[in-house]
């Protein structure tokens, strides 16, 4: 049960509007203080700029203070600007539904809300009166004035409609939205006097105009527009005196010819309704374009640039009845993409199947459906957002294994031997690996400048990632000069230095071996292939993907790395399968691979076959490549001899 002594705020709550940007609830509670005691004074602000948004809310204890408030103060100058003042109404929906609210126009320049609010008033009690005003303060010639009741609105209606104002002619009305209104100019547009005519051209007189319309009724005006120069515009305007002789008139003269050009004779249309119906023509013509082509039209990018529509045209003719192939130039020079539309879209999809990653000239094709710009803005954001959750879900997960420490030292809670647990920053250098990136043995089987094509090596700098070397038997790390070597402990993905001779001790009396084998695939991230010693493990194919001499890739180490990054890890499994087929060209097709799509990486290092029939199509791009520069040097040496 509500308390009968507690205030009712909402009725004595009042709205004020109109506001200068640099008005404070300081300054409003010093003005509405002399009208009784206030409870709160909030002026509303942007969430983001803090700017106020020139109106406030003004709470009293007593309904009687904020009655007179808006009784004395309504109008009243706050800092040049009349406060307009009315009561808070938290339901929009009285304000919403339009009724008792008039619209006010023709108004003279010098009425403004106080006048206008003293005008109506008579006819009943005004919840809300406003005159629009322009950037410069002035009147726009146009205001509402909101009743209390539907009756009193009636009343004013038809007491002051037609009636003089400042010796202007004004029109009130009842308020109606923007889509009443449209749906009113509808109904009312089916009878017009006024006709609009263009296209005939810059010789036309005035009387021969008139003479054109006149057989078809009574003409109040007939104007042609011309320039400064007095030179006709190409269209004019005749006004009927009834709408059936102006109807007559559009379905006789629209599209007959007149010296050569065939005319417009329609129903004159005000800018925002012709903007409008041109809207909605635009809109409607796009979505059919868009259900017309839609599963049928391809989008192609990474475009050699010897390839035009014909050769693109030549290229997909095989999956179908190709209506349009089309490569995006500018300035006569492709921009790398193009779109080929099908007759079918089973067509269409079986293009994308078999000429995705393909190929043609010097680059592999990339081939999806063509997405519309909006479409593809709205796709390209939610990938955004789920790298960004995924990131972020990582970055927390690591915040959980590493916590907040010290610059001098990290806390590793699985470690056994506590002696190990810390080392000091200044007794681990800051090249932790000077060793090459792959053992000797396997670095004399690699050409020295292939694979720089795609990668270049600094061995004078620290590596951001440490790989499994096969020679080291026990998982540790080679020790570098300064005695410090990388090891793993327990959660068997995360490394740590070891001094020479402080090796932690194992736990409970079990030899290190024995604690390798019983954590068990899973929790070692870097498996070697074979360890001297120790029993061999497959690794499952559908897990792993395993190339001898590097780690074994998976999936999630894949998706947790950066792009740049992922290209670096597949780049280094592919390298070494390439360089067993072909060791002289191994650089160069492998940074020609690397251009395709992380997916059909993947799908050629599990799939041989795939890889052989990608690296055969490469061999024969470079091939051909090679006999062009063989020609065009024998070319240009011959035009040396001679």
């Amino acid at each position: 049960m509500a308390n009968p002594a507690q205030p009712n705020y909402p009725l004595a709550s009042l709205y004020v509007g109109d506001l200068d940007a640099d008005i404070t609830e300081a300054q409003l509670y010093e003005r509405f203080s002399a009208a009784g005691q206030v409870l709160s004074i909030r002026v509303c602000r942007d969430q983001i700029t803090k700017q106020s948004l020139g109106y406030a809310y003004v709470n009293f204890h007593q309904p009687a203070d904020a009655e007179r408030a808006l009784d004395t103060m309504n109008f009243d100058n706050l800092s040049g600007r009349p406060m307009r003042i009315m009561w808070s109404q938290r339901d929009p929906a009285l304000r919403k539904s339009g009724v008792g609210n008039v619209f006010i126009k023709n108004l003279d320049k010098s009425i403004d809300n106080k006048a206008l609010y003293d005008t109506f008033s008579t006819f009943g009690n005004i919840l809300s009166c406003k005159i629009m005003i322009d950037e410069n303060g002035g009147s726009k010639g146009y205001g509402f004035v909101h009743f209390e009741t539907n009756e009193a609105a009636e009343q004013a209606i038809k007491q002051v409609n037609n009636m003089l104002l400042n010796d202007k002619k004004v029109f009130v009305g009842k308020f109606m939205s923007k889509s009443q209104r449209a749906e009113s100019n509808s109904m009312v547009n089916k009878k017009f006097t006024n006709v609009y005519v263009k296209n005939f051209g810059d010789q036309m007189d005035d009387n021969v105009f008139r003479q054109m319309f006149e057989k078809y009724g009574e003409i109040t005006s007939a104007v042609v527009s011309r320039d400064h120069e007095g030179k006709a515009r190409g269209f004019g305007f005749v006004n009927y005196k009834e709408p059936e002789a102006a109807e007559s008139a559009v379905l006789e003269l629209h599209d007959t010819e007149l010296n050569g050009k065939k005319l417009f004779v329609g129903r004159f249309q005000k800018k925002a309704e012709r903007v409008s119906v041109l809207r909605k023509m635009h809109e409607e013509k796009k979505q059919e374009r868009n259900n017309r082509y839609m599963g049928i039209n391809l989008y192609i990018k990474n475009l050699d640039d010897t390839i035009d529509d014909e050769r693109l045209r030549k290229e997909f003719s095989s999956f179908g009845t190709i209506t349009s192939a089309k490569v995006m130039t500018e300035n006569g020079r492709s921009k790398g993409f193009g779109f080929v539309c099908f007759s079918a879209p089973e067509e269409a999809t079986k293009a994308v199947t078999d000429m995705n990653g393909r190929i043609v000239g010097s680059k592999p094709l990339y081939v999806a459906l063509a997405q519309r710009k909006e479409d593809r803005k709205n796709h390209l954001a939610s990938q955004y957002m789920q790298r960004l959750t995924t990131t972020r879900l990582q970055n927390q997960q690591l915040g959980q294994v590493f916590p907040p420490g010290g610059a001098s030292s990290i806390y590793l809670p699985t470690m056994q031997n506590p002696a190990a647990r810390f080392y000091p920053s200044a007794g681990f250098p800051a090249q932790v690996r000077p060793t090459p990136r792959w053992s000797g043995q396997a670095r004399a089987q690699v050409p020295g400048n292939t694979y720089q094509n795609y990668q270049m090596v600094n061995p004078g700098q620290p590596r951001a990632r440490l790989p499994f070397n096969p020679a080291n038997a026990g998982m540790v790390r080679p020790s570098n000069g300064n005695g410090v070597r990388m090891n793993y402990n327990q959660m068997g993905n995360m490394r740590m230095p070891v001094v020479n001779g402080s090796q932690p001790a194992p736990a409970q009396g079990q030899p290190q071996a024995n604690q390798m084998a019983q954590r068990g695939p899973q929790m070692t991230k870097y498996r070697p292939q074979q360890v001297p010693g120790a029993p061999a493990q497959a690794a499952n194919p559908a897990q792993s993907i395993n190339v001898p001499g590097q780690e074994p890739l998976t999936s999630g180490m894949l998706a947790a790395a950066q792009p740049q990054e992922q290209k670096q890890m597949l780049g280094e499994r592919l390298y070494p399968l390439i360089h067993h087929m072909h060791p002289d060209w191994a650089g160069k097709i492998t940074g020609m691979l690397l251009e395709i799509d992380n997916a059909e990486l993947l799908h050629m290092l599990e799939s041989p076959d795939s890889l052989r029939a990608k690296v055969d199509e490469a061999v024969v791009v470079l091939q051909a490549h090679q006999v062009k520069q063989q020609q065009a040097a024998a070319a240009a040496q011959r035009q040396t001899e001679q």
